[in-house]
C-alpha cells in the first residue's frame, strides 16, 4: 500500500461516518498551526504548509476539486507567510511578529477582494460542476481561507474575524461532505479563534500604547 492509499484509508468510523487518515492527520496539524498562530510563532507557517499538503489527499479522495484547489492555495500562501514573518519588518519586543488592527483602506481591500474572489470562484464552480458539488459555500470557504491567511501574514487582528466567518459555513459543509473529522476540527477552530482573537486584540492595544508613549 502506497503512502497516498494509506492516508486515504479509513482510520475509524464515528456516528455513522468514516474518518480517513488524511482528514484526521491534516486537520490535527491544522489545529496545531492555528495554535502556533495565536502564539505568534513563525512555525505556524510550516505547520500550515504540511496540513495543506496532507489535506490535498483528503479532498481528492472525497472528489472535491475545489477543496484540493483551496489546499494548494494554502500551501502557496504558507510559503509567502513564512517569508513575511521571517523578514520581521514589524517585530514585537519579544522577537515575534507585531500585531495590529488593519487600516480602513486595508479592510476595504480585504472585503472587496474577498467579495470579488468569492463571486469569481463561485461562478467558476457553478460553470464546472466537477470542481464542487456545493459551489457557493465552497467558494466562500475557498476565498475566505485565503483572505484569513493573507491577513495573518500581515499581522492583522482581522485575521481572526475572517476565520470566524469561514467557520460558520465550514462546519456544516464539512459534515455534509462526509469529512466528519474536518467538521469536528472546525468546531474546535471556533474556540481557538475566539481565544486567539482576544489575545491579539489585547496585544495590538499594548503595541499602540507603546508607540504613543515612544519619544518622537
Amino acid at each position: 500500500m502506497s503512502a497516498f492509499d494509506w492516508l486515504n484509508s479509513e482510520a475509524f468510523a464515528a456516528f455513522g461516518q468514516e474518518v480517513i487518515w488524511s482528514d484526521m492527520v491534516g486537520n490535527t496539524i491544522g489545529l496545531i498551526a492555528l495554535a502556533l498562530g495565536w502564539r505568534r510563532s513563525i512555525w505556524t507557517w510550516p505547520a500550515q504548509f504540511l496540513s495543506g499538503l496532507i489535506l490535498v489527499g483528503a479532498y481528492a479522495s472525497a472528489q472535491l476539486s475545489g477543496g484540493v484547489g483551496k489546499q494548494l492555495l494554502v500551501i502557496g500562501v504558507a510559503l509567502w507567510g513564512w517569508r513575511q514573518w521571517n523578514r520581521g519588518r514589524q517585530q514585537a519586543q519579544d522577537g515575534s511578529i507585531a500585531v495590529r488592527f488593519a487600516t480602513w483602506r486595508e479592510r476595504g481591500l480585504l472585503l472587496t477582494g474577498t467579495a470579488a474572489g468569492t463571486l469569481a470562484v463561485g461562478l467558476l464552480f457553478t460553470a464546472v460542476p466537477t470542481l464542487s458539488w456545493n459551489p457557493w459555500p465552497d467558494a466562500y470557504i475557498f476565498v475566505g481561507t485565503l483572505a484569513a491567511m493573507v491577513a495573518q501574514a500581515r499581522g492583522l487582528v482581522e485575521f481572526w474575524f475572517a476565520w470566524l466567518l469561514v467557520d460558520i459555513v465550514g462546519v456544516p459543509l464539512a459534515f455534509s461532505s462526509g469529512l466528519a473529522f474536518s467538521g469536528l476540527v472546525y468546531v474546535i477552530y471556533l474556540a481557538l479563534v475566539l481565544w486567539g482573537m482576544r489575545d491579539w486584540w489585547q496585544r495590538s492595544r499594548a503595541t499602540a500604547a507603546a508607540l504613543e508613549g515612544a519619544p518622537a
